[in-house]
């Protein structure tokens, strides 16, 4: 069912209507991160920047597919692949920066110049 006169997805309205979806993914990602860890007692900055990196995610992750799917329901396909395109971008990019340093990372190089 189409929706009449649907907001634009870069109209004022829409951009500015915060659903609280990144607060929520953030909290629920981080407490995911925090008792799946492990850790007992207090954590460490390593667990700290762990549950940080996995907050952001989730919140990135659940806020685009709360606009894609607001999208959808409006029948605008593009802005839905827009925001779950910018979404997927976002979480690689929240990865890269706040990697783990026991983690290598994929190229192999290690920061190490060829």
């Amino acid at each position: 069912m189409m929706i009449a006169n649907p907001p634009g997805p870069y109209s004022p309205a829409f951009l500015t209507s915060g659903d609280g979806s990144f607060a929520r993914g953030f909290v629920a990602s981080a407490c995911l991160s925090a008792v799946y860890g492990g850790a007992s007692g207090l954590p460490a900055q390593a667990d700290l920047k762990r549950m940080l990196r996995h907050g952001l995610q989730g919140g990135a992750a659940l806020t685009a597919g709360s606009r894609a799917a607001s999208a959808l329901r409006y029948g605008d396909y593009s802005s839905a692949l827009i925001a779950a395109a910018a979404g997927a971008a976002t979480v690689l990019l929240i990865e890269n920066l706040l990697r783990d340093a026991a983690r290598p990372s994929k190229d192999g190089h290690h920061g190490q110049e060829t």
